[in-house]
């Protein structure tokens, strides 16, 4: 994934775009699953809601979790105080991925960033960077624009994560606002999952290894059950793909 060019002149920081786009995002982030009667079984080729999956998983989730932000331009996603305008480069971009992380979790958190070998500000220069987020590290290369000219105005550049960072109340959020029935799946109840790390770096486009669960009557051939949903860390933040 490449962020949108950002830029950064003399008289100010440049302003950071927070969203990005992604063609192919394999976490199913923004769908919801077709009526629970036409599932496949859960995992292992078990009905859903049979044996093992009956089980409550640990964490319910009952509702949007209370520390993520509804908008990107929420001032708890700022990191403050931004550099001066005279502050060298490197240190501009350092706050410019700070503020990247938060914007993508959505939940404030303790932020650090460093460019160990600075950014090297020429045309097509790659620098390598690593933002901490609760602990957890996320590396990311930063790019030089191949049209920037030495003594420029603006610098524009591209940040890449090389990982993903998977949040524990981003995935609960997110799975209250994709299958609950305040979110329009009418069908589903008793939202949880297992517990998830506060932070923890993962592989982009992956199984993270944890799930998450629901409850539908229409499960197990209408005996009601479980269905089993596996954590995926898409380019756009985590998503759910039914497990089995």
């Amino acid at each position: 994934m490449r962020y949108p060019k950002i830029l950064i002149g003399l008289a100010a920081a440049g302003l950071l775009t927070a969203g990005c786009g992604s063609n192919g995002d394999s976490s199913g982030a923004g769908d919801r699953p077709a009526d629970s009667s036409d599932r496949s079984a859960g995992a292992g080729d078990r009905p859903a809601g049979s044996g093992d999956d009956q089980k409550a998983l640990p964490v319910a989730v009952d509702g949007p979790q209370e520390d993520v932000v509804d908008s990107s331009g929420d001032a708890k996603l700022k990191v403050t105080p931004a550099p001066e305008n005279g502050a060298p480069f490197t240190q501009k971009v350092e706050h410019k991925l700070r503020e990247t992380v938060l914007r993508g979790v959505m939940v404030p958190g303790e932020t650090s960033a460093e460019c160990a070998d600075g950014v090297t500000q020429k045309a097509g220069a790659v620098s390598q960077c690593v933002v901490t987020y609760e602990g957890a590290e996320i590396p990311y290369e930063v790019k030089i624009s191949d049209k920037y000219t030495e003594g420029s105005m603006f610098t524009f550049y591209d940040t890449t994560p090389k990982k993903g960072l998977l949040v524990a109340k981003s995935v609960y959020n997110t799975l209250h606002e994709r299958y609950s029935a305040e979110a329009g799946y009418t069908g589903s109840s008793k939202l949880a999952c297992e517990e998830i790390p506060v932070a923890k770096t993962v592989d982009l486009n992956s199984d993270t290894g944890y799930t998450c669960q629901y409850w539908t009557e229409t499960a197990n051939d209408g005996e009601g059950g479980y269905t089993t949903l596996r954590v995926m860390m898409g380019v756009r933040g985590p998503g759910f793909e039914q497990a089995g």
